[in-house]
């Protein structure tokens, strides 16, 4: 199995960012339309109507503002993303593992670290305008 860890920071207060893990609204922004609520145990999905990708998510861990984590099932993904969130000074430190990748799906694996990186790009926009 291979694990993706990527580090974010953002000038941002804490509660801004964890607003825009976790507003269904505010993520349809940055990474794709959904119907996300932060309770664990819920499921929903997220969709990219463009490409056709439906991705199937359960919440695992709600610790507001600091934890996240939920299921990301869709196409050959089978993973968890877990975003770890701690906020020094003005600086909001953004944590995030997507963990469970098979050893074999490098393509997977590689799409996500690019895509990631760049949704990230797109949540410093949103977390602007917040």
């Amino acid at each position: 199995m291979a694990d993706l860890s990527l580090d974010f920071e953002f000038k941002s207060p804490i509660k801004k960012v964890w607003a825009a893990l976790t507003n269904s609204d505010t993520l349809a922004q940055w990474v794709m339309k959904n119907n996300f609520k932060p309770i664990v145990g819920y499921k929903c999905q997220f969709q990219n109507e463009e490409i056709g990708l439906i991705v199937d998510s359960e919440v695992l861990v709600v610790d507001e503002p600091n934890k996240l984590s939920y299921t990301w099932v869709g196409g050959p993904v089978n993973t968890i993303v877990t975003w770890t969130l701690k906020q020094e000074g003005e600086t909001t430190y953004l944590h995030l593992e997507q963990t469970g990748f098979e050893n074999e799906n490098v393509q997977a694996f590689n799409g996500a670290k690019y895509g990631w990186a760049y949704k990230i790009e797109e949540l410093k926009k949103v977390i602007e305008e917040m």
